[in-house]
């Protein structure tokens, strides 16, 4: 089999299990990278030992974080499992990149909204939601119409981090805004149905589910694009979620002209909802169960950015 043909058994294997397109394009260049690491040779003939080589070559050659030789080993154990049937079984002498152990980036609740309030538009719509139902840019942009529930003021999360679901709270604030900007996604739409598109990009499980759906207005993405793309797997043209990119420049602006000082992103957002919940008093379980976690572990972090200098002991020079 040539590079072509193992490319396309990745995909396709891939895609019946209903993998997303951006880890159909990580994985393939993944295994790109790793033919060419070793002159081109089929996976076929390669073992163990030659996979360890490629990862430790990730972690001390090219100084790899270790969630990148993770997403390495994740792809090429897919190759030989699930596309070549071949056990890959331990792999020994195998270094782990070491990952560091960090705090995470908190805002005040003074600086969060400050940056919120600087935005505009849909970018300021999807930072308030991050903000406020502690949502990843990833899990806001793939929101659906329907995901949004204003009866019972809540937001679903389908197939998140960990291919898990979860419901998560819809904050007051953003209702009013939200409820217009969905009725221009509305006739949006209905101008595309004119046009002869309209159709959106549904996981094969649904689309043979719900024949049809693809044109309901409930399946639309909340944020669509401006413009429609060829989708690469079905080709049709459909309008996808608008980029992650322009989220982020527009937050990278905002937070310039208010001095902040820390690094912003996104993710800093949810890692600020957790930490005012807990600051709050509410319970950590919650908190857990509103993140996502799958671990109780994971969301205690939090519970460090919450403490006072020296583990929350007062210092002496602050004493009477």
């Amino acid at each position: 089999m040539g590079k072509r043909k193992l490319l396309d058994l990745i995909k396709r294997e891939i895609r019946r299990r209903n993998y997303s397109y951006s880890t159909e394009k990580t994985y393939c260049q993944w295994v790109v990278r790793y033919v060419r690491y070793h002159n081109l040779t089929h996976p076929r003939e390669l073992g163990n030992r030659d996979i360890v080589k490629y990862l430790n070559y990730l972690a001390n050659e090219c100084n790899l974080a270790a969630s990148t030789q993770n997403q390495a080993l994740s792809a090429l154990v897919f190759l030989y499992e699930h596309v070549l049937e071949i056990p890959v079984g331990e792999l020994k002498k195998l270094k782990r990149a070491k990952k560091p152990k960090r705090l995470p980036v908190v805002l005040s609740k003074e600086q969060a909204l400050a940056i919120i309030n600087e935005m505009s538009g849909v970018n300021q719509m999807i930072l308030e939601l991050i903000y406020g139902a502690g949502l990843r840019i990833s899990e806001v942009l793939s929101l659906r119409i329907q995901d949004v529930d204003f009866a019972y003021r809540q937001i679903t999360v389908w197939n998140g981090k960990g291919r898990k679901d979860r419901i998560t709270m819809l904050p007051d604030r953003v209702i009013p805004k939200l409820k217009i900007h969905i009725e221009k996604v509305r006739r949006l739409h209905r101008s595309d149905l004119r046009k002869g598109f309209g159709k959106t990009i549904l996981p094969k499980a649904l689309s043979k589910k719900y024949p049809g759906a693809e044109e309901k207005f409930i399946w639309q993405y909340l944020f669509p694009a401006r413009n429609r793309r060829k989708d690469p797997r079905s080709g049709i043209r459909h309008r996808y979620h608008i980029s992650a990119k322009n989220v982020r420049l527009e937050l990278r602006r905002a937070s310039n002209i208010l001095n902040i000082p820390k690094r912003v992103t996104p993710h800093t957002f949810r890692h600020s909802f957790a930490t005012h919940l807990l600051k709050n008093g509410y319970d950590i379980r919650t908190v857990q169960e509103l993140l996502g976690h799958k671990s109780v572990k994971t969301t205690m972090i939090y519970t460090h950015v919450l403490n006072r200098g020296g583990k929350g002991v007062q210092s002496p020079l602050d004493q009477g």
